[in-house]
């Protein structure tokens, strides 16, 4: 089976490229938006922006798998955890917390999501991919560190619960990501959305004039839609811990787009942040993960090409042409090619 060691780097990277650059566009924002409602506006603008989408997909050929019966229960922990306690604990860690230690406290997002893809989930790692991650994740705590005690009190505690939360959320979506992703963001940002925008309108927020409420509703519909769907992509091709390592670029990326856009100086800290970056993305798209491994029988839905992983018979009811999504069955293999924790590989490994 050919492998496109890339495809999933990209994908994360340009997740991370939108959430980075919608970082300093929604800073702007928050002089005339209160910062729970903006929370909630960008959820929204998310969601509402896929459901348009959505809407004009009706009638056309479908390409990705719809979500079932059985995706539900995932669908709802990664909304809950995600859209509903992180944000909220989030919220409450900020009103506690100063920012200096708020931003590196939000790096814990990346490392709960690697360490429970990897203690739980059973994702594989090697040397490689846990030194690239610490290189990644190293590059962001350089960058986001202003100097000053760090502190671990009661608002330290709920920033790091709503990294928590969001790493949950990723291993969680991690399990659906051969659903269709649009789909997946758009329940996402709707629900949490309309609670956050709730709570903040409980709490005695006003909604903002027209212009900064349309200028949120894009930020979000890139930022937080657009990109949501490219990291549920990305977690389809390379699973949670990698596709969480490659997210956490982000605030290089926000950095870099202050520099262009508001002529922010470039520092020694956001160079050595993005040479530690680069050299940890360059560990893990070099990877090579080689041996033989066994599939187990498995039954599922997803797009996909008849390859090596593919060898079934089709239904007459089945969509012609590739690639094509339906229910197709998988019988056992045992082969050996390079691969990543993908929808099929998801396979114990032995410690030599």
């Amino acid at each position: 089976m050919k492998l496109d060691r890339s495809s999933g780097a990209v994908l994360g990277l340009a997740s991370a490229a939108l959430f980075g650059v919608s970082t300093p566009l929604a800073k702007q924002l928050l002089g005339v938006v209160d910062p729970w409602l903006l929370a909630g506006l960008l959820y929204l603008g998310a969601g509402i922006g896929l459901a348009v989408l959505q809407g004009l997909r009706r009638g056309q050929a479908r390409t990705e798998a719809p979500l079932r019966a059985a995706d539900l229960p995932w669908l709802a922990g990664a909304v809950i955890a995600g859209g509903v306690v992180g944000p909220v604990l989030l919220m409450i860690g900020l009103a506690a917390t100063p920012s200096s230690s708020a931003a590196l406290l939000l790096n814990l997002e990346g490392l709960a999501t690697m360490a429970i893809a990897w203690i739980v989930f059973k994702e594989n790692v090697d040397r490689r991919i846990l030194l690239g991650a610490a290189a990644i994740l190293s590059g962001a705590l350089v960058l986001s560190w202003q100097g000053g005690p760090i502190g671990l009190g009661a608002g330290a505690l709920a920033i790091a619960g709503a990294c928590l939360a969001w790493g949950v959320d990723n291993n969680l979506t991690r399990k659906i990501a051969g659903a269709d992703p649009v789909a997946i963001t758009m329940i996402k940002g709707l629900v949490a959305g309309s609670v956050n925008l709730g709570l903040a309108l409980m709490l005695g927020a006003r909604m903002p004039a027209l212009t900064p409420l349309l200028g949120a509703g894009i930020v979000g519909f890139f930022g937080y839609g657009v990109s949501l769907v490219l990291f549920v992509l990305a977690l389809r091709q390379v699973g949670a811990a990698r596709t969480g390592a490659y997210f956490s670029t982000a605030p290089f990326i926000g950095a870099g787009v202050g520099v262009l856009l508001l002529a922010e100086p470039i520092t020694l800290q956001l160079l050595l942040a993005g040479a530690l970056m680069a050299s940890g993305i360059y560990l893990h798209v070099v990877e090579r993960h080689d041996h033989e491994h066994a599939h187990e029988p498995m039954e599922h839905e997803h797009p996909h090409r008849h390859d090596d992983h593919h060898q079934h018979e089709h239904a007459p009811s089945d969509p012609p042409g590739e690639p094509h999504t339906h229910r197709h069955r998988h019988a056992p293999l045992i082969h050996r090619h390079p691969h990543f924790p993908d929808l099929h590989h998801g396979h114990a490994h032995v410690k030599r």
